[in-house]
């Protein structure tokens, strides 16, 4: 089922910050395409989590009750340029693809480090997990 949620855009000298006011929710693309990208993907999460932690969904306000000035105002930025935008996501088939499929992986360690890990009853898959996650934010 496809989820629209409006989506303030805002034009600043370093990229496009992205806000959803009906989630308290925001994010950001150095260009429009990556904005967007970021949006859909932010949405997909916000609301993904919130079914699955069983709380309310938020209904979507229509585009033309967003108040661009209001918003900007809140956030402190005046931005180059501002435009409210639909965002949309199909969240069962994005989680899917993107949050609950696990691939496995194979990978060799030095014996000593294995050994010092297991000692220790670490969690190989969440210490790559987590590593992996922390160098993609990064980015």
């Amino acid at each position: 089922m496809l989820s629209i949620y409006p989506a303030c855009f805002f034009k600043e000298d370093n990229g496009y910050s992205v806000i959803f006011p009906d989630l308290d929710l925001a994010t950001y693309g150095e260009t429009i395409n990556e904005a967007m990208s970021m949006a859909i993907d932010c949405l997909a999460g916000r609301l993904h989590w919130l079914l699955q932690d069983g709380e309310p969904i938020p209904k979507p306000s229509s585009m033309n009750s967003i108040d661009l000035a209001a918003v900007s105002t809140d956030l402190g930025i005046e931005p180059l340029e501002a435009f409210v935008n639909l965002v949309s996501v199909d969240v069962k088939a994005y989680a899917k693809k993107h949050f609950e499929k696990s691939v496995r992986k194979t990978l060799t360690i030095p014996a000593w480090l294995n050994n010092a890990a297991l000692e220790m009853d670490i969690n190989f898959s969440q210490v790559l997990q987590e590593a992996l996650l922390a160098k993609v934010q990064a980015r």
